[in-house]
């Protein structure tokens, strides 16, 4: 397994001020060019944003540790149309260290609700996974938008219907001395994600084969990830990183992440500004649940993650990478 390296990489970390955060000045337009230069060198990069409280992080990191205790019979009744999007416990499949549970509309009320009755009827569970995912959700919609902004794109150019699915997750600590995987290498099928933890674990791919783990990541931050349906959607500028997480120490992992899910009939496919004799359209339009599902085929899983987008999408053969 190849460890991880110290880089002599400078990940980014863009810490977002309230200050900068009203649209048109230029404290907003240097975030947008900051953002968009990140995802596209790295597909990925610290958020430093404080208007999410470290106190409901918290609070949810230790609720999540006690959700993880409810009998495996109980667990099992997170359940899902599509392979591994319910509970999933520890396997050879995925990893011997990983549990995670799905709630599939982590922003609607009810619908965190019904999972914790469930699993675990507890209103404080429901309040904080609720506010936290609805948190969550308008920090990519922020994101979102200045992406949109940094390409000049008016701002309906990525908006879309959709669901925030939150995974909570553990990761056991490997037996003493031992770097195990904790979860495979993958570029993310959802168009974006949004992801904290409680102890470093996740790693980026930024060189062929070179790997560097995300360190000293402060109590106020989130790691966004380009998804595949995002570089299709900028005509491949935006670069969807491939992550994985690696297990050291003797301390259990928590994590929460939220996806973006779009409705069934979405259509994802590049603005036309963004397609010109310099940039030629290198992918069809296509239908995300479509290619989601594809994903997730028996075919897909001989074709490596990073390549699925053009495998199922690509104008050309030829393109790759």
């Amino acid at each position: 397994m190849n460890m991880a390296v110290d880089a002599e990489i400078e990940f980014p970390t863009i810490e977002f001020r309230s200050s900068d955060l009203k649209r048109g000045t230029e404290g907003w337009n240097r975030l947008c060019k900051r953002v968009r230069e990140a995802c596209e060198t790295f597909g990925c990069f610290d958020v430093v944003y404080k208007k999410i409280s470290i106190k409901i992080r918290e609070d949810a990191f230790e609720l999540l540790k006690e959700l993880v205790e409810v009998p495996v019979e109980r667990k099992q009744k997170n359940t899902s149309p599509l392979p591994c999007h319910g509970w999933v416990g520890p396997s050879e499949q995925v990893s011997v260290l990983y549990e995670g549970f799905r709630v599939a509309d982590a922003s609607n009320y009810d619908s965190v609700k019904s999972f914790a009755q469930l699993m675990w009827p507890n209103a404080r569970f429901s309040d904080t996974i609720h506010t936290l995912a609805t948190q969550m959700e308008e920090l990519n919609k922020l994101i979102w938008l200045m992406l949109t902004d940094s390409y000049g794109l008016r701002e309906d150019s990525l908006k879309m219907n959709y669901k925030t699915l939150v995974r909570m997750m553990k990761y056991l600590a490997p037996p003493p001395g031992e770097y195990e995987r904790g979860f495979f290498p993958h570029t993310d099928k959802p168009v974006s994600t949004l992801i904290c933890e409680d102890k470093s674990g996740l790693e980026i791919e930024v060189n062929d084969g070179q790997w560097i783990k995300l360190t000293n990541l402060s109590p106020s931050s989130f790691v966004f990830i380009v998804g595949d349906p995002l570089k299709a959607w900028s005509n491949r500028r935006l670069k969807p990183v491939n992550h994985r997480v690696m297990m050291s120490g003797d301390k259990n992992r928590y994590s929460i992440a939220a996806f973006v899910i779009p409705n069934e009939g979405t259509i994802i496919k590049a603005p036309k500004e963004l397609i010109d004799d310099q940039h030629p359209q290198l992918f069809k339009e296509f239908d995300f649940m479509d290619f989601f599902l594809y994903a997730i085929s028996d075919p897909a899983k001989h074709i490596d993650s990073g390549e699925l987008l053009h495998a199922y999408a690509s104008v050309s053969p030829l393109v790759s990478n």
